[in-house]
């Protein structure tokens, strides 16, 4: 039996539009049959543009929403009707910094949500000391949470959310607003709790860590699945292309909306890097495209030049931009 059972799944909200006289209700499909299966033990990513689903995707599966239409289960049990029997086998994390009282201490956050989780006192204590060393907080646990970066709130969460000891972990989007060392030491947690048996639901619009962690990633436009398949398989769907990465001086104004109007290039990325501008561009390694993208670029103030492999990201642009052509 999978850990989470998803089949022509779809969540429709009803909305009011018009004048406060003549109003007139409209229906928006936020999710719109998606199927998918999540093995016990696994990793699985959800990724998608804001407002593509994926959020009311795992408020469903967390008995938080009731779906429209089709089949939703975790542990065996439906979301709906049986959620009696889910919810304390389950928790979820959402990023940001919502989920802590600031004016208490990561330790008295812990206990307040173990007596709201029904933990026992003789095994509180010992638990959430556990759970303190596992997001290595041990030595700031009696701090006020006032005091802590956003990557220790977050971990702080995690540590609310494992206090149930849950058989599966919905994380969403945990990295978000994380410089890139409190991120790391986030998916190093995640990784750890994964180890210990944990399955992991996670959605997150950092394509990096989706090919870190995940087994297997769906990717989610408006409320139906692009793809589902391991990252690897995703990256090698856009085999026959190449990511030129051009370094430059100038400011490139006009120059990215060039360079993607050439056919051949699916993705242009542009980003600022101290006195520089970094261009990276996936395109095919057919006939002289690459010689016509140099060409637009003024010679001398070329920084370097070089082909990488394409990454995640570079696959998920393609895939989400082929379907808008």
């Amino acid at each position: 039996m999978p850990a989470i059972e998803v089949k022509d799944l779809k969540r429709d909200y009803i909305v009011k539009e018009g004048s406060f006289v003549r109003k007139k209700k409209s229906t928006i499909q936020a999710v719109k049959g998606i199927s998918f299966t999540v093995e016990k033990g696994e990793i699985f990513g959800l990724l998608g543009q804001n407002g593509a689903g994926k959020t009311t995707t795992i408020k469903m599966l967390i008995t938080m929403l009731a779906p429209t239409s089709g089949v939703c289960k975790v542990l065996g049990f439906d979301t709906f009707g049986q959620e009696k029997m889910i919810r304390n086998r389950i928790n979820f994390v959402f990023g940001g910094e919502l989920g802590v009282y600031r004016r208490l201490s990561a330790r008295d956050n812990l206990k307040y949500f173990a007596n709201l989780y029904k933990i026992p006192l003789s095994i509180r204590d010992k638990r959430i000391n556990e759970l303190l060393d596992l997001v290595e907080l041990s030595d700031k646990a009696d701090l006020r949470t006032e005091t802590y970066s956003k990557g220790m709130i977050q971990r702080v969460q995690i540590a609310r959310g494992l206090l149930n000891n849950p058989e599966v972990l919905f994380l969403d989007e945990p990295t978000i607003g994380l410089d890139p060392l409190g991120a790391e030491m986030l998916r190093k947690t995640i990784i750890d709790i994964n180890s210990r048996g944990t399955t992991i639901l996670l959605t997150t619009h950092n394509m990096y860590e989706a090919d870190k962690l995940c087994g297997r990633i769906a990717i989610i436009k408006e409320g139906e699945f692009l793809a589902l398949d391991s990252p690897m398989a995703i990256k090698a769907k856009a085999a026959g292309e190449t990511a030129l990465v051009i370094e430059i001086s100038e400011n490139p104004i006009g120059l990215k909306d060039k360079i993607a109007a050439l056919d051949g290039v699916s993705a242009v990325t542009l980003d600022t890097i101290e006195d520089f501008f970094r261009l990276r561009i996936s395109c095919t390694t057919n006939g002289d495209l690459q010689e016509r993208i140099i060409s637009l670029v003024t010679p001398r103030s070329i920084k370097s030049l070089k082909n990488e492999e394409i990454t995640l990201e570079d696959a998920y642009i393609k895939l989400v931009r082929g379907e808008e052509k």
